[in-house]
């Protein structure tokens, strides 16, 4: 089975809050660009992946991620999270219904191709499936098998909501790659040491100059 990723990306300037204090609010916003480009390139790599679309009204973020080969959907609803993911993945469906879709996070900078392959290739096996992200708490993958449904509910304690909501929760060994999600400073350097992409390591190199 091939899937089409689904990739939310709010508008530069309002993603990646929380790591304000870590990076300062005029790094964040380029920050947040190197994981989703690190994160696009590593899923468009990826052998069980067909393609990738990326949800943003962010211009200068859909240039550059569709410059790497991501199709670009506005997010017309503009009512949050799942509301993009809904919108991604029916659009994706309005042109090929049998499509297997995947709602994947959009800062994973240290996403490895065959570890995402993994994942994939064991949520292949079940109607609606997700993978917990390195705190345990939140979702970093929502898988939807063709004819299914994505109905996303990421958020605060989205593993719980998932879970509720009928979704197989994947337990795959050593995909720590497709689990790290970053949302703080302890969580990039959790992802730095893991070994993030290139447009991460330079943007995390600037950092640490400025600081």
């Amino acid at each position: 089975m091939q899937w089409t990723l689904v990739i939310p990306l709010k508008p530069l300037e309002r993603a990646k809050s929380r790591l304000t204090a870590t990076t300062g609010d005029t790094m964040r916003p380029g920050l947040a660009l190197a994981f989703a480009q690190d994160t696009v390139a590593a899923a468009l790599a990826c052998p069980a992946v067909r393609d990738v679309v990326v949800v943003t009204d962010d211009g200068l973020a859909g240039r550059e991620l569709a410059a790497l080969g991501a199709g670009i959907v506005r997010d017309e609803p503009a009512g949050g999270l799942n509301a993009a993911l809904a919108h991604g993945a029916a659009n994706v469906r309005a042109g090929r219904p049998s499509t297997a879709v995947a709602a994947l996070n959009a800062d994973l900078p240290a996403l490895r191709p065959a570890e995402l392959t993994r994942v994939l290739d064991g949520a292949a096996r079940f109607p609606r499936s997700f993978l917990a992200d390195a705190a345990g708490i939140g979702t970093t993958l929502l898988c939807a098998a063709p004819g299914v449904e994505l109905r996303p509910a990421f958020g605060a304690a989205s593993r719980s909501r998932h879970t509720d909501s009928g979704a197989v929760e994947l337990r795959p060994d050593d995909v720590d790659s497709v689990r790290q999600d970053v949302d703080t400073g302890d969580d990039l350097r959790a992802a730095l040491a893991l070994g993030v992409g290139p447009r991460t390591a330079a943007a995390a190199a600037r950092l640490l100059i400025a600081d």
